[in-house]
């Protein structure tokens, strides 16, 4: 006699394979779900290790503390600084640089950083706020004779009296007078803001107020906040493409009118 399955049978046996089916499909979504883990771990990891490449050689940011270098860059502005420049090319005349403070030209700060704005500040998604980083204009590099200032009031650099275009209106450039030829591997530099700007012609003592190169972090090239101010930080074509002031032997000047 031939056994018809009952529907014991059938729903005993749908009973065990389906009970089978759901732990092959667990372990499968436990499966997939620790890939898709281990993957965005992975995905971050490298992100970090890239930004933190990034800051390190290539790109970082800071934000602007002060007026010295108004109207080109404002208070709370956000910036961007690339070191790879510097490295490659140097620093030239006009470029706007971030350096680390040469000794004595901040005040010491009490500012404290938390552990996570901190980190987030090494990984590049936060502006530096280190304390002793300055912003300021090139002016002279080494070798360049540098004085204030001629009959008309203006800079003179290698003997040429320079129209400086983006010193914020209103500021005259002859706060300080002073005759100086910027010492090796070092620049002078002033802030736009000449009114507002403790400068190289307020550290005339040290070093004749020469910025070491090795303490330039890197080159101003873009304005990234506010985004209505968005855009690139070039270095203006007045003066410095006067081809005169690469004449490092003139030591002369109109003098100045008392």
């Amino acid at each position: 006699m031939i056994r018809r399955p009952t529907g014991d049978d059938v729903s005993s046996s749908d009973s065990v394979g389906g009970g089978t089916a759901n732990s092959d499909e667990s372990k499968k979504d436990a499966g997939g779900t620790w890939r898709f883990v281990r993957e965005v771990a992975i995905v971050l990891v490298c992100a970090l290790v890239l930004s933190v490449v990034v800051r390190t050689f290539f790109i970082q940011a800071f934000y602007v503390p002060s007026a010295s270098m108004e109207n080109t860059l404002l208070i709370n502005d956000r910036i961007l600084a690339s070191k790879i420049t510097t490295r490659i090319s140097g620093v030239s005349r006009g470029d706007v640089i971030v350096f680390k403070d040469p000794g004595g030209w901040l005040p010491p700060t009490k500012t404290t950083v938390g552990p996570v704005a901190k980190a987030m500040e090494f990984i590049g998604l936060l502006p530096s706020s280190s304390g002793d980083d300055l912003v300021k204009r090139a002016i002279g590099i080494a070798g360049d004779h540098v004085m204030c200032c001629d009959a008309k009031g203006q800079i003179v650099l290698n003997g040429v009296g320079l129209v400086e275009p983006y010193i914020k209106p209103g500021n005259g450039t002859d706060q300080v007078p002073f005759d100086i030829v910027v010492p090796a591997d070092s620049i002078f530099v002033m802030g736009d803001n000449r009114g507002s700007s403790a400068d190289s012609r307020y550290h005339l003592e040290k070093n004749d107020g020469g910025v070491p190169v090795d303490n330039v972090v890197g080159k101003v090239f873009l304005k990234v906040w506010p985004f209505s101010q968005f855009g690139t930080v070039p270095i203006p074509e007045i003066p410095f493409n006067n081809p005169a002031l690469n004449n490092q032997n003139q030591t002369t000047a109109p003098a100045a009118q008392n």
